[in-house]
C-alpha cells in the first residue's frame, strides 16, 4: 500500500511535522531539504528540526506526488524579534464524557459516520486528551488555556474527569465553560471569566462567551467594556481567548442565529481590537477546525483551533518574543491517539479531514507586536 494521506502538519521557525500512514511494516523516506528521514509503517510521524526561519525547503515523500497538504517546497515561519519571554499551550472542546463522534447537532442533521471506542477499549476522549496532556507536559508550558467544551453533556462527573485530567498542570491551568458546559448547569466551569492570566512577555485575557440554552455565543456588554479597558490600562501586548469563534464582520451574510458569537456582540468585539493596538489576537475553538479571519485594518488573527479528541488530535502550542509570538497547531503523535485520529477523520460522509484540518497558513504563523 503507497503512504497515503501525507500532510505537511505543522511548520515553526526551526521545525516542520509531516505526517502520513501506510502498511505496517513498509519503510517510507520523508526528505525536506538536505535532511532525510526514514519511517517504518503503519504510522508515519516525522518531525525535522533544526531548521532555519524563514527559508524556503524542498518537500518530498517516496511515492507521494506533491500537491495539496503535501506541498513541493515550502517556508518555515519567522522568528520574532527578541528572546523568547514565555511558551504556553491551549486546547478546546476535549469533550470529556463524549461517547460517540460525527454528530453534528438534531437527529435530523446527522449524516455520519459515526466512531465510538471498541467494547472493552478504554474511552477515546480519555486516550486523546492523555496523549495531548503528555505532549504538554514535555513543552514544559508557562500556561495552558482550556477554551471551553470541557464536558460533552455538562455533568458534575464530566467536570470532574476534565479536572482529574488537565489538573495535572496545577496553578498553570486555566479554563472558561463553553455551550457544552452549560446544557444543564448554567453555572458549571464559572471561573470568574473575564480574567487574567500574567506571563513574561504578554498577558492572556480570558472571556465568557456562553449563553445558556444556545450553541450560539455571546459577549456581553460588560465584558466588551472590561477587555477595552485591560488593554487601555495594559502597557504590553494582550492575547483574548473564548471558546465561540467571532463572526466576520465582512462577511456577505448577517445570520439571525450564528453558531459563533452574535453578529452585533462580534462587532463589538472587533471594534476593541481594532481600537487597541496591543491586542495581538483572539484565540478560540467550539467549530472543531482550524481557521483564521483577520481583522480588516490590523491585520488582527481571530484564530480556531481543532479538537483534541479526534482528527486531528489538535492542541496548539504558543512561543512569545518580545516582538511577537507564534502559533504551531500540533497533532497527536502517541501511536493509539494518532489511530484514533486517522480512523476518525472519516466523519461526515468523509469530508471532515479537509474541513478540520484547514490551510497550513491557518493553523501555523508568526505575529507580531
Amino acid at each position: 500500500m503507497p503512504a497515503a494521506h501525507a500532510e505537511l502538519f505543522s511548520v515553526g521557525p526551526d521545525e516542520a511535522v509531516v505526517t502520513f500512514t501506510s502498511a505496517p511494516g513498509e519503510r517510507c523516506t520523508t526528505r525536506v531539504g538536505h535532511h532525510e528521514v526514514v519511517t517504518e509503517g503503519p504510522r508515519h510521524f516525522v518531525s525535522v528540526t533544526g531548521l532555519e526561519p524563514a527559508t524556503e525547503y524542498a518537500l518530498a515523500v517516496d511515492g507521494v506526488a506533491p500537491g495539496g497538504p503535501l506541498p513541493a517546497a515550502f517556508t518555515t515561519l519567522d522568528q520574532p524579534v527578541g528572546p523568547r519571554l514565555a511558551s504556553f499551550a491551549t486546547a478546546n472542546d476535549v469533550h470529556f464524557g463524549e461517547e460517540e463522534c460525527g454528530h453534528l447537532g438534531p437527529p435530523h442533521e446527522d449524516i455520519g459516520p459515526f466512531f465510538a471506542s471498541p467494547p472493552g477499549t478504554p474511552p477515546y476522549v480519555e486516550t486523546m486528551n492523555a496523549a495531548v496532556i503528555a505532549e504538554m507536559q514535555a513543552l514544559g508550558p508557562d500556561a495552558v488555556v482550556v477554551k471551553g467544551d470541557l464536558t460533552d453533556k455538562g455533568t458534575d462527573d464530566q467536570f470532574a474527569a476534565f479536572l482529574a485530567a488537565y489538573g495535572t498542570f496545577g496553578d498553570a491551568l486555566s479554563f472558561v465553560r463553553g455551550n457544552h458546559d452549560a446544557m444543564r448547569d448554567p453555572t458549571l466551569a464559572v471561573e470568574g471569566a473575564p480574567f487574567t492570566v500574567e506571563l513574561a512577555g504578554c498577558t492572556l485575557a480570558v472571556l465568557d462567551t456562553v449563553e445558556p440554552g444556545r450553541a450560539g455565543g455571546r459577549l456581553t456588554t460588560d465584558q466588551v467594556q472590561w477587555l477595552d479597558d485591560l488593554a487601555g490600562e495594559t502597557v504590553g501586548p494582550v492575547l483574548v481567548f473564548g471558546h465561540h469563534h467571532v463572526w466576520p464582520i465582512d462577511a456577505p451574510v448577517r445570520p439571525d442565529d450564528y453558531f459563533g458569537i452574535r453578529p452585533d456582540d462580534s462587532e463589538a468585539l472587533v471594534g476593541v481590537v481594532a481600537r487597541r493596538e496591543n491586542i495581538a489576537g483572539y484565540f478560540a475553538g467550539h467549530t472543531h477546525g482550524n481557521r483564521v479571519w483577520r481583522e480588516p485594518t490590523r491585520g488582527v488573527p481571530f484564530v480556531e483551533v481543532g479538537t483534541p479528541k479526534d482528527y486531528p488530535g489538535a492542541w496548539a502550542e504558543y512561543r512569545v518574543h518580545e516582538g511577537g509570538y507564534t502559533q504551531i497547531v500540533r497533532r497527536v503523535s502517541a501511536p493509539t491517539a494518532f489511530d484514533w485520529a486517522e480512523h476518525t477523520s472519516g466523519q461526515y460522509l468523509g469530508l471532515y479531514r479537509e474541513l478540520a484540518r484547514g490551510a497550513l497558513a491557518e493553523r501555523c504563523f508568526t505575529q507580531r507586536f
